[in-house]
C-alpha cells in the first residue's frame, strides 16, 4: 500500500445555520465511549473515482456540520463540539493488487487496520470524521472510515453513509437533507430534576471501578454467518412473534453460556444497545444526528439461559429492553443535569481494550442499517469489514452483504472458549 495524499476537505457551504456554534456535549454524548469507531466498506470494480467520492463527501458533510467540526474543552473542563468547519480528513492510498486477491467470500485475508486512518492518540482538536480511500489495481475501492463516538452514534453514521452514497450516485441532482441537529433538545431536564433509577452504576462508574484487562492474544475474533433459513428456523422455535435480533441474541447467549461452561448458579447478563429516539417523550426525530443510545441489561442464571426454551430467553430480552421507556430516558437526562449542577465527573461504563466480560456479553445491532442504500452508483458494498473487536464477549450483528436475509455475527471470544463455541454455534439443540 502507498499513501498518495492526505487532505483536509472543507465544505464550501460553511454558512450552515449552525456555523460557528459551540455545542455542549449532552449526557447521551458523554455516556458514549470516548473513542473513534472504524467502519470499512468494500466496493468491487467498477467503482466511482476518488474525485467523485470526495465531491459527494463535501456535499454530504455540508448537511452534518458537526462532522466537520472539532472537539474542544471549555474553561470549566467540559467538552463541546465546535462547528468551525475545519474539515474532514481524507487519505488516498493505492494498493498494487486486485481486490479479489485479498477479499475472499466477503472477508479480507489480513487485518483491515491499515485500511482506515490511524486512530488519533488525542481526541481534542482532531478531525472527528476521517476517511481513507484505498484504490486497488482492478479499480475496486475499500473505504475506511473512523468517526468519534461523541459526535454521532451508529444510527447517525449509518444515515450519513446513505447520504454520502446518494450524493455520489445522484451527482448534480442531489438534494441535501436537513437532519435534526438540536442536541440540547434531546436532553431537557424537568423543572425539578428527579432521577428515579441507579444511573451511576448502570451507565456510569467510579473512576476506580474498571475491570482488569488481559493480553490481546487471549481474545480471538470470530465471524459466523447465519443464513436466512437458519433465522427462519430459529424464529419458529421461539413460538411467538420476535425480531431477527431478539432470536439471534437468544441463540448466541445460549451458545456462549454453554461454551464458557459457566457455573449453573452464576448470573450472566447482556448489555444491549437501545436507540432512545422513539422512546423519549416527546420522541426525537429519527433523523437526529448525534447520540441517543442507552442500554438494557437482561440477566438470567446460566442454568436458565441453557434450560429455558428460546421463547423464554427472548422474553427476558424483550422485557429488559421494554424497561428503557420514556420514564427511564427522562430519569437519565435528569441524572445528568443533577451531576452537572454538582460538578461531578461522569465516567462511562464502556469497557477498555482487553477487558474480559465473561460471564457477561455486550451486543450492538447494525441490522437496521440499510447497506443496500449505500450504493455509490455501481451497486451496494460487496463486503462490510469490521476491525477486530477488542473486548471479550463483545459482538455485533450485521446484515449480510452476500446473502439476502442472512446475518453476519462478529464476536470476540476468549481463546480457551473458541473451540467449544465453534462446535455448537449452529446447533439448535
Amino acid at each position: 500500500m502507498e499513501i498518495r495524499s492526505r487532505t483536509m476537505l472543507r465544505p464550501a457551504s460553511a454558512l450552515h445555520t449552525l456555523a460557528g456554534e459551540k455545542m455542549p456535549l449532552t449526557v447521551f454524548d458523554r455516556v458514549a465511549i470516548d473513542i473513534f469507531i472504524p467502519t470499512v466498506l468494500a466496493y468491487a470494480a467498477p467503482a466511482p473515482s476518488n474525485e467523485a467520492l470526495k465531491e459527494g463527501l463535501l456535499k454530504a458533510v455540508a448537511a452534518y456540520p458537526h462532522l466537520a467540526g472539532r472537539l474542544a474543552v471549555e474553561d470549566q473542563g467540559r467538552r463541546f463540539i465546535h462547528l468551525n468547519n475545519e474539515g474532514v480528513l481524507v487519505v488516498e492510498a493505492t494498493v498494487s493488487i486486485d481486490l479479489s486477491d485479498v477479499l475472499v467470500d466477503g472477508r479480507m485475508a489480513a487485518s483491515v487496520d491499515d485500511l482506515y486512518p490511524t486512530i488519533p492518540e488525542e481526541n481534542i482538536g482532531v478531525a472527528l470524521l476521517q476517511i481513507q480511500l484505498n484504490r486497488y489495481k482492478c479499480g475496486g475501492v475499500v473505504i475506511g472510515i473512523t468517526s468519534h463516538h461523541h459526535a454521532a452514534d451508529g444510527h447517525s453514521m449509518s444515515t450519513f453513509f446513505t447520504t454520502w452514497a446518494s450524493a455520489v450516485r445522484e451527482g448534480k441532482d442531489f438534494v441535501a437533507p436537513s437532519p435534526f441537529l438540536d442536541r440540547a433538545a434531546t436532553a431537557v431536564p424537568r423543572s425539578t430534576p428527579a432521577p428515579e433509577f441507579d444511573h451511576r452504576s448502570l451507565e456510569f462508574m467510579d473512576a476506580h471501578d474498571k475491570k482488569p484487562v488481559v493480553p490481546m492474544n487471549r481474545i480471538k475474533n470470530l465471524a459466523v454467518h447465519f443464513t436466512a433459513d437458519f433465522v427462519t428456523d430459529l424464529k419458529a422455535r421461539v413460538g411467538s412473534r420476535c425480531s431477527t435480533f431478539q432470536c439471534l441474541l437468544a441463540h448466541v447467549w445460549k451458545k456462549m453460556t454453554a461454551a464458557r461452561d459457566l457455573n449453573p448458579e452464576e448470573f450472566t447478563k447482556v448489555r444491549v444497545a437501545v436507540n432512545c429516539r422513539g422512546r423519549a417523550d416527546p420522541p426525537v426525530p429519527m433523523d437526529f444526528s448525534g447520540n441517543m443510545v442507552l442500554w438494557a441489561f437482561p440477566m438470567l442464571q446460566a442454568r436458565d439461559v441453557l434450560s429455558w426454551c428460546y421463547g423464554g430467553v427472548v422474553g427476558a430480552i424483550r422485557d429488559a429492553v421494554a424497561c428503557i421507556d420514556d420514564e427511564y430516558v427522562q430519569s437519565f437526562v435528569d441524572f445528568g443535569n443533577v451531576a452537572d449542577a454538582n460538578g461531578e465527573e461522569l465516567i462511562a461504563t464502556a469497557a477498555d481494550a482487553g477487558t474480559m466480560l465473561c460471564p457477561d456479553l455486550e451486543v450492538d445491532s447494525w441490522l437496521g442499517f440499510k447497506f443496500h442504500q449505500i450504493d455509490l452508483g455501481t451497486g451496494p458494498p460487496s463486503a462490510f469489514l469490521p476491525p477486530d473487536l477488542p473486548v471479550e464477549g463483545l459482538m455485533i450483528f450485521v446484515p449480510s452483504c452476500k446473502a439476502k436475509g442472512g446475518v453476519d455475527l462478529f464476536v470476540a471470544v476468549a481463546e480457551v472458549h473458541v473451540e467449544a463455541f465453534e462446535q455448537i454455534c449452529y446447533s439448535l439443540e
